[in-house]
């Protein structure tokens, strides 16, 4: 979305300029960002396989680049959204989060909440972090997400795809697939049970994988809604709450 994930470290900054002026237009507060990594975190994570731990000495210098890439990244979604007069402010999860086997463990989330606090917009991103049993891993945008909206009660999630939800089959695929727009979480445990039990892969596009990260938030009354983000005027929308394409995902 915000990169040209066939082009190495290749931002989309058109994307970027856009969603920074729809994010700016709908002056919502208060309000935290959370972006992926895309061309330039992905790769280097992959080449230097960061998920998996410590195992040799080169991923020390891979572990750097893959951080750098992403902070790059930041860098040009922070610029946007300042241009646009968001107080943006980038908060490196490097540097306030340490994983265990892969999951968050401890957060220093004491600054986050004082920037809410003070209407500032603190931008996070998925990156890599020091893990206690691993050494260090890759955290998902998707796991922070979650972690974020539980830890500092949010109302609402909203997710941009390059897809306007979650569909019956995968879109990308099959033109036939419907969009589902709205469904409970026990609907979607349902969906992910059906799903297992027939021992196939996720026709939703790998869809319900990513709301996997997003249950606990669920659970405990935040509302999803995920949006196609490609499309000018949704994400300004849905931070409006005006009506808008899209799959709303409520606990009851």
């Amino acid at each position: 979305m915000i990169t040209y994930k066939e082009k190495s470290q290749t931002a989309n900054l058109r994307a970027i300029r856009r969603l920074a002026k729809e994010i700016s237009s709908a002056h919502v507060l208060p309000l935290a960002v959370v972006h992926g990594g895309g061309s330039f975190g992905h790769p280097l994570a992959k080449r230097y396989a960061i998920k998996d731990g410590f195992k040799k000495s080169s991923q020390i210098l891979g572990f750097a680049k893959t951080h750098l890439a992403m902070v790059t990244l930041n860098r040009l979604v922070v610029d946007a959204l300042i241009q646009h007069e968001v107080p943006a402010v980038a908060v490196s999860p490097s540097s306030c989060i340490v994983a265990k086997s892969g999951r968050i463990s401890t957060v220093s989330s004491e600054p986050l909440k004082k920037m809410l606090q003070l209407a500032f917009v603190p931008v996070l991103y998925g990156d890599a972090v020091l893990d206690s049993d691993l050494g260090f891993t890759i955290l998902s945008g998707d796991q922070l997400i979650t972690h974020l909206a539980t830890s500092l009660n949010a109302d609402h999630i909203i997710v941009g795809l390059d897809v306007d939800g979650l569909y019956s089959a995968d879109p990308k695929t099959k033109p036939t697939a419907k969009l589902i727009s709205h469904v409970t979480l026990k609907e979607l445990k349902d969906m992910r049970l059906r799903i297992e039990e027939a021992k196939v892969t996720d026709v939703t596009g790998g869809m319900l994988g990513k709301i996997d990260e997003l249950i606990p938030a669920i659970e405990r009354g935040t509302t999803v809604l995920l949006v196609n983000a490609a499309k000018p005027g949704n994400i300004c929308k849905a931070l409006k709450g005006e009506k808008v394409t899209g799959t709303l995902i409520e606990k009851e």
